[in-house]
């Protein structure tokens, strides 16, 4: 995603856990391309002190925001927690990147027409929020099902974020996307390692979703993106498919209160700026 936009002028601000990787992968881009603009700043979504550090340093950097792409993820861990106790998958996939976006929600605000853009999964399909015990401390854990709970977590909130915003007229969207099977790390810790052979496609492609839903002008009639090939595994953009549950305004109000609570941010009133570490 990074190489794509610095291919058409943008500004990347590269956040990344490991300064090393970031600058490898900066490393590589400006291999192909000498004049790309990218800055790297250190972001840990395993830590509530790292995403307000991080948005601070970011709003007294920056003016404006265009597009925020919530991609940072992991899959099928086991048994961990974030620095804050979360569960690990819903604790990064999804806590992380809600008090974050909410963070530079004003930011992105400001600046017109702009787009948040939330990386899920087809393992959505097999989700379900468990409200009453959403870090998996009264049952026995399973990966898988704590992967896909985080997965329709990131869809969720993406579509009840696009709602809150258009419901105050905000120029700013909100979609979602997700890569099909691409060959990354992320299934470092699948059973079958990095899924095999079967229907997967190259990282570039994979993120064309992604793209397409953050610059695409069209892209906001549809709120959620995915290859078009056989079970969405792999080919360029198209419609997704969402589940009925995904779209489930009663649960997503009770989930987004809920994460408003674990993460200690609030949504933004439209002229004041979100309430970053409110309870500390």
């Amino acid at each position: 995603m990074a190489k794509h936009l610095s291919q058409k002028g943008a500004l990347i601000i590269m956040a990344c856990r490991s300064e090393e990787r970031a600058q490898a992968a900066k490393g590589k881009i400006l291999k192909q391309q000498s004049d790309a603009k990218i800055n790297i700043e250190l972001l840990d979504l395993a830590s509530l002190k790292s995403v307000k550090e991080f948005s601070e340093k970011f709003h007294q950097k920056h003016d404006r925001l265009d597009i925020l792409i919530n991609n940072a993820g992991v899959m099928m861990t086991p048994k961990w927690q974030t620095e804050d106790g979360f569960e690990y998958q819903i604790g990064i996939n999804h806590l992380g990147h809600f008090a974050l976006t909410n963070q530079l929600l004003s930011l992105l605000e400001k600046t017109e027409n702009s787009r948040v853009v939330s990386l899920s999964s087809m393992a959505h399909k097999s989700g379900k929020i468990n409200l009453g015990d959403l870090n998996w401390k009264d049952k026995k854990y399973s990966r898988w099902k704590a992967y896909a709970q985080s997965k329709l977590a990131n869809l969720m909130f993406a579509i009840e974020l696009d709602r809150k915003l258009q419901a105050r007229n905000s120029t700013t969207r909100s979609l979602a996307a997700h890569p099909g099977v691409s060959r990354t790390n992320l299934g470092r810790y699948f059973p079958l390692g990095n899924f095999g052979l079967f229907f997967t496609q190259a990282p570039q492609k994979g993120a064309l979703p992604a793209l397409r839903a953050a610059t695409d002008l069209e892209a906001t009639q549809y709120p959620y993106w995915g290859p078009r090939g056989i079970m969405e595994a792999a080919g360029y953009p198209k419609k997704a498919t969402i589940k009925k549950k995904a779209k489930n305004q009663n649960v997503a109000n009770q989930f987004w209160k809920e994460s408003e609570t674990l993460t200690k941010t609030t949504f933004p009133e439209a002229s004041g700026s979100s309430k970053i570490g409110a309870e500390e």
